[in-house]
């Protein structure tokens, strides 16, 4: 239509371009496109031609002036594409008007178009070079607002940048983490998804593949791509694709039974009613653009008059497809004519469908924008009530300078453009579910926003439906999450999402879900059995409440009791024959010193403290010195009174009471003395062992000085040793002095248990070191009370007549 500015219209009415043969010998045929009518893209160009008599007759935008439109059908073909906008660049449309027939049009002030990206991009590279605005409603690549390249681009449909951030968070809401990527080889698809993965990536998505295809591919190309998706084992599938690609895959895919998917969609295809056929894709998730009402639309895009349709090559042919009849006087044999009865209230197309008006309502304000930037030029300062000045020169470059700022309300939304030519970013949440026809219908179950603050952008309802129907939210993961007490180990060759769970090793934990890495315990500190939290270790010592401790204590006591028995039993029958013969001062001697070394045994039991650890090491060592200064006192007593009863000999003398216990005082004091160099230097200490297990602490006492401890059982050892040498010596005296037979054998289990506890004590782990001593000292005492005092007991309780003076003195 004429008018006194041009907007031009570019839509891909058409699916495809005319293929030429060139035989290089005759005039190329014109382009043109071929194929089925897509009745959605006519609907776009039809939506231009409404707003702009909408505008032609309104008195407030461009009032005096009206505008035409060039409306062209680019098939998304950029051969064709570019031979479009070398038309609208000259304002000649040589398609449709030959000869002398020129049209007398005003010049082009701005395009509304194109759909697909890279045709866009090849649009704006032509005329941007003359400073024409161009204003896409579909073209959403991120590339196209870089204003280095494309200056004169704009569009009122958001980026793919926002959108492909916005399909990133969304997938990650519903914890989605292993996926497969399709998408259009073209610049939308391309780019898009590389901003789609890019901000997946930082999301801790993984994908398992990604595939792109051209509906001008062959379909072994297609067939591939739906191999791969039907070999996947991703259940979700991110499809940044054009419709006219995805209806290609979506057929591929229904000619051979796949396992189910679910399919997350971009504007492109997830709002397209027409592809809501394939109904085993029901529960689709996608962003779409705003759903919008544009008064008035229906009613215009159904009032096709004859004269309208005929005057319509496009509307011609559109006519006759969906109505299935000719118009015209010529019909090929079996066509039916139309008869004028058809009736577009009743047609069920995409053509008439305005319940859903999404790219429609963009077209209509891209037109709107276009006006508004041209108002703004002609008009700057007149009121509404008068004309515009249409008659001075125009400069597209006013144009377009007045186009970016722009700024307006149209049937309750807002239009505006950044400095890169992009309006703000909404979209709705769109679910494809089942009516209770069982139709699939476009549900709105969310909103996006992207001038809301981080964190705020997403209203996601509760009530969606995903792929089979279900309403719970499928899983789609490469590996199941790893639980606290694990953490994840990488699988060799594949994405970060593809993992095993290893369980922490011993001492370490991992409290959160998923971790990377285990942390040790402190040294004081051991796993519980789910490896998710460091307990205090238990401490573990020899005590009184266990049954070893019990029963070392039990024979401690007893051992002390037997003892002192022992000793009431001598002492009442201190003036007997068999009492006074044995050195009575140093029998009583000896059972004291027994009786301390049974007790000296309980210091060993119960939770190691500093004045416990010094005085167990220091009462046994003094006890037992004690007890061996005794034997080795009544030994010698034994080889003196033998020796005095030689004629001439009185040695008696030299080794009387006095001497007895003068030896027995400076042999004990020798050990008081070593004992007391330990304690000052170098004295045992309690410590927390934590090598000898790793679940438990043992309290023990560390020795101080290894020195000060192996001395004091070496002298031990040195005296049960030289007692040991003279008991041997003495032991073929005569039957009445037989106690020396005694010690002997009392000295032989003697240096047998401690030689056994040497290596005992230092293999024995944890307590049973402790053990290991106790029970040293209390087999040795044992083995000296029996030894030495059992024959005597027995004598004076059970064989009263031997407890004489005559029998003791009988010689063989």
């Amino acid at each position: 239509m004429d008018g006194d500015f041009v907007i031009g219209g570019v839509f891909s009415i058409h699916l495809y371009k005319h293929t030429l043969r060139y035989n290089y010998t005759t005039v190329p045929e014109p382009l043109r496109c071929t194929g089925s009518i897509d009745s959605r893209q006519l609907r776009f160009s039809q939506a231009m031609i409404f707003a702009i008599e909408e505008i032609n007759n309104s008195t407030e935008l461009l009032p005096g002036v009206k505008l035409g439109y060039q409306i062209h059908d680019s098939c998304t073909s950029v051969p064709v594409i570019v031979h479009v906008a070398f038309q609208l660049s000259n304002s000649l449309d040589q398609a449709f008007h030959t000869g002398d027939n020129c049209s007398q049009s005003g010049m082009v002030v701005g395009v509304v178009g194109e759909s697909g990206s890279t045709p866009s991009m090849s649009m704006s590279r032509i005329i941007g070079t003359f400073n024409v605005p161009q204003v896409s409603y579909l073209s959403t690549c991120a590339c196209l607002s870089d204003k280095m390249q494309y200056p004169n681009f704009f569009r009122t449909v958001p980026s793919d940048q926002f959108q492909a951030d916005a399909l990133a968070k969304l997938v990650k809401h519903f914890g989605w983490t292993w996926i497969g990527a399709v998408r259009s080889d073209s610049d939308y698809g391309n780019n898009g998804m590389a901003s789609f993965l890019l901000t997946a990536q930082k999301e801790g998505i993984c994908v398992e593949y990604s595939v792109s295809f051209h509906r001008t591919n062959p379909r072994s190309k297609i067939q591939r791509v739906a191999d791969v998706i039907r070999r996947s084992t991703a259940h979700v599938i991110v499809a940044f694709i054009a419709s006219a690609e995805l209806r290609l895959l979506l057929e591929e895919l229904s000619r051979e039974a796949s396992p189910p998917r679910q399919w997350v969609g971009t504007e492109a295809w997830v709002t397209n009613r027409d592809m809501l056929k394939y109904r085993f894709c029901a529960g689709a998730i996608g962003f779409g653009i705003e759903q919008s009402v544009i008064p008035g639309l229906r009613d215009f895009l159904l009032d096709l008059s004859a004269t309208k349709v005929a005057s319509s090559p496009v509307l011609t042919e559109f006519w006759e497809v969906v109505f299935n009849c000719r118009l015209g006087t010529f019909t090929a044999t079996g066509e039916r004519m139309c008869d004028g009865t058809e009736d577009m209230q009743t047609l069920q197309n995409p053509y008439t469908d305005t319940s859903q008006l999404r790219i429609t309502n963009m077209v209509y304000k891209a037109v709107y924008a276009l006006a508004h930037a041209l108002h703004n030029t002609l008009c700057p300062d007149t009121n509404s009530s008068t004309h515009c000045d249409k008659y001075n020169k125009l400069s597209l470059e006013e144009v377009l300078n007045q186009l970016k700022k722009v700024k307006f309300n149209l049937n309750g939304y807002d239009v505006s453009f950044d400095a890169n030519g992009d309006p703000v970013a909404k979209y709705e949440l769109v679910n494809w579910q089942k009516s209770h026809r069982g139709s699939i219908e476009i549900v709105t179950v969310g909103h996006y926003d992207g001038s809301l603050p981080a964190g705020q952008e997403f209203q996601i309802n509760t009530n969606l439906v995903f792929m089979e129907g279900v309403t719970k939210v499928p899983k789609s993961v490469c590996s199941d999450r790893c639980h606290p007490g694990t953490r994840k180990v990488l699988q060799k060759g594949k994405p970060i999402c593809c993992y095993d769970c290893v369980r922490c090793p011993d001492g370490e934990i991992s409290n959160s879900t998923d971790s990377l890495d285990c942390t040790p315990c402190s040294h004081e500190f051991w796993p519980n059995a789910e490896s998710n939290t460091c307990l205090p270790k238990p401490v573990e010592f020899l005590s009184y409440d266990e049954v070893l401790g019990i029963t070392l204590a039990t024979f401690s006591v007893g051992g002390a009791c037997l003892t002192i028995m022992t000793a009431v039993l001598f002492y009442q029958h201190r003036t007997s024959p068999i009492v006074k013969a044995n050195n009575s001062e140093l029998s009583f001697l000896l059972l004291f010193s027994l009786t301390l070394c049974f007790l000296s045994s309980l210091t060993f039991i119960g939770a190691p403290s500093d004045w416990s650890c010094m005085l167990r090491h220091t009462a046994f060592a003094i006890t037992f010195v004690l007890c061996m200064s005794c034997i080795l006192g009544k030994t010698i007593v034994v080889l003196m009174a033998f020796k005095a009863t030689l004629p001439g000999r009185n040695v008696m003398k030299w080794f009387g009471p006095l001497q007895q216990r003068i030896t027995v005082a400076c042999i004990t004091f020798i050990q008081v003395l070593i004992c007391t160099i330990w304690l000052v230097v170098s004295p045992p200490f309690p410590i927390k062992n934590l090598t000898v297990y790793k679940k438990r602490i043992i309290l023990e006492c560390a020795l101080g000085s290894a020195v000060g401890f192996w001395g004091v059982l070496g002298y031990i050892g040195l005296l049960a040793v030289f007692c040991l040498v003279l008991a041997i010596l003495a032991r073929k005296l005569p039957d009445s002095f037989n106690e020396a037979k005694l010690i002997t054998f009392s000295m032989l289990i003697f240096c047998a248990v401690w030689i056994t506890f040497i290596p005992a004590y230092v293999s024995s782990p944890g307590k049973f070191t402790v053990a290991v001593e106790i029970f040293a000292i209390l087999a040795s005492s044992f083995g000296l009370i029996f030894c030495i005092y059992a024959p005597k007991c027995f004598i004076i309780l059970f064989k009263p007549e031997k407890n004489t003076k005559k029998n003791l003195m009988n010689k063989k």
